[in-house]
């Protein structure tokens, strides 16, 4: 389960300098490392690198920790890209249906689109007879369903989170 952070709810983007970009980077490649480590490598002691970590997660610039699991080695060796359009378009459709799909263990990520859909959606099943299942018993079930087009993944030729 990935530990959640306590965050500041602002959008607005955070001044970072050099040395915490170099903590943040460290971090996206192993979130295990430890604090001392992290010291080491960027040429601080332990307790700004702590200071510096307990900051950025206090703002939201780190939102978790998280462990990446190789979907197929746990039975969700099927991968869909789900788009979905609504029926209706306003504040209540569209939290009904946010709510619906935070409540999906199938969807992994969701993302509010500009376009022809409103909403893209990554779920992971076992084979196509658990997303056919998924498709016609949960998802098409939601109310404000429009249209949903899915593109199933033929095989993943870049997945990464690090992003500095």
């Amino acid at each position: 389960m990935a530990k959640t952070i306590k965050k500041e709810e602002s959008s607005t983007p955070v001044k970072l300098d050099q040395k915490d970009l170099a903590i943040l980077k460290l971090l996206q490649h192993n979130a295990r490392i430890t604090v001392k480590e992290i010291s080491d490598k960027v040429h601080l002691s332990t307790t700004p690198v702590y200071e510096r970590i307990k900051w950025m997660e206090e703002l939201g610039v780190i939102k978790q920790y998280a462990t990446l699991v190789d979907h197929s080695k746990v039975r969700k060796g099927l991968m869909v890209i789900c788009y979905v359009s609504l029926k209706q378009h306003n504040k209540t459709a569209g939290t009904k249906f946010i709510r619906a799909i935070n409540e999906m263990d199938e969807v992994i990520e969701c993302y509010s689109i500009s376009g022809e859909f409103d909403f893209l959606l990554k779920v992971v099943e076992e084979d196509m007879n658990s997303y056919y299942d998924f498709h016609v018993n949960r998802l098409s079930e939601i109310e404000n369903i429009g249209n949903v087009q899915s593109v199933f993944v033929m095989g993943v030729v870049k997945q990464t989170h690090v992003m500095v």
